[in-house]
């Protein structure tokens, strides 16, 4: 396991990190992101969105369920279950499809499909901290490690980065 931590001290700085994420993404990552509502999550994934060139809206897949977003070499599928009130809904929706080993998988509010997703790769969890926002990062998947390595690289990570 590995745990990475920053400070974000603004929205730029939220978009960075998705920034320095995105460089890095492999076919099949999953990465699951928490945090309350304005935390920062639709913000980060347009952080990776932009670092992977896509020029159009990214917007919140809040009422859509699903954003599904197809790149070069990467299918990225953003999901938010903020609207779920039984994890059965994500049965429901034929969502496990997605979750096939070939796609990214960004999703906000994880917790709503409780035990029906598979473990992350990497978890992200978002809140407000002073007059920003801190990001915890946690790997638990040799996928997860290798992501969060190649961009503990390349992005300021608070010293107590272990």
């Amino acid at each position: 396991m590995l745990t990475l931590n920053a400070f974000l001290p603004d929205e730029a700085a939220t978009a960075a990190l998705g920034a320095a994420l995105a460089k890095h993404l492999e076919p099949g990552t999953a990465i699951h992101l928490r945090g309350e509502l304005g935390a920062g999550k639709t913000t980060l994934v347009r952080g990776v969105m932009r670092a992977l060139g896509w020029s159009g809206p990214v917007k919140s897949p809040t009422y859509a369920l699903v954003e599904v977003y197809e790149l070069s070499r990467l299918h990225l599928h953003h999901f938010d279950f903020y609207r779920f009130r039984d994890p059965r809904e994500w049965i429901d929706a034929g969502f496990r499809e997605s979750f096939n080993g070939q796609n990214v998988s960004l999703v906000e509010w994880p917790e709503k499909a409780a035990g029906l997703l598979s473990p992350p790769d990497v978890e992200i969890v978002l809140a407000s901290s002073g007059s920003g926002r801190s990001a915890s990062l946690r790997a638990s998947s040799p996928t997860g490690i290798r992501l969060l390595e190649k961009a503990n690289a390349c992005f300021t990570f608070s010293p107590s980065t272990s």
